[in-house]
């Protein structure tokens, strides 16, 4: 499926949005900031990604993504007990919301990179969880918040490992945590299993983009 997008860097100065109806779907990517930051993007987002819940247009989180979805439909965002980078399987949780995402799938390894956790807000059911991060997504009707990461590419992983090698070295007593000869071992093969997990929760997902169009 082929979908028209823009992008809005919101870290670039690019002004929020103020109205969702002005799109099909919102995407929320990523970041090295906090949910919490003082930023002064983070209250107009979480205020668009009220609207949108409110307005029935589809929001899909990934890692900050979701932690913004998390706060703003009121749960919370704080520090983890386990930092997490690298590969780690999460399983689908045992619950219809999450089968009705995930399908038959029931575990796979995803990429993580993040040393925050969300709560479920109010409303949401868990539908991925780990042995260090209770809370790996989130699902409230069409709407999906995630903690890790399924749209990693090759060249992404390894890129993202080259910026933070400082921050591998610093947390690498922490037992989420790879070094990157251990997260680029069979890396192709993690990435083509990823994209099978992906290309389900993007299905899915995209199956509300229709019917709010």
């Amino acid at each position: 499926m082929a979908i028209p997008w823009k992008l809005i860097a919101l870290d670039e100065g690019r002004a929020v949005p103020r109205d969702a109806q002005r799109f099909s779907g919102l995407a929320f990517m990523g970041g090295p900031m906090s949910a919490n930051d003082a930023l002064p993007w983070i209250i107009p987002a979480l205020a668009l990604i009220g609207d949108a819940v409110r307005k029935d247009v589809p929001v899909l989180g990934h890692c900050l993504g979701g932690q913004l979805m998390a706060r703003a439909l009121g749960g919370s965002v704080r520090g983890a007990p386990v930092k997490e980078i690298g590969w780690g399987e999460v399983r689908v949780s045992d619950n219809a919301v999450a089968r009705d995402w995930l399908g038959p799938l029931q575990v796979f390894d995803a990429f993580h990179w993040h040393g925050e956790v969300f709560s479920i807000p109010p409303g949401g059911t868990r539908v991925l969880e780990n042995e260090h991060c209770a809370n790996q997504a989130f699902a409230i009707g069409k709407h999906l918040g995630m903690q890790c990461h399924v749209e990693m590419t090759g060249e992404l992983v390894r890129e993202w490992l080259r910026l933070g090698a400082r921050e591998i070295a610093r947390s690498a007593k922490s037992p989420g945590v790879q070094k990157p000869a251990a997260a680029t071992r069979g890396l192709e093969r993690r990435i083509g299993a990823l994209h099978k997990a992906a290309d389900r929760i993007y299905s899915r997902w995209c199956e509300g983009i229709s019917r709010a169009s």
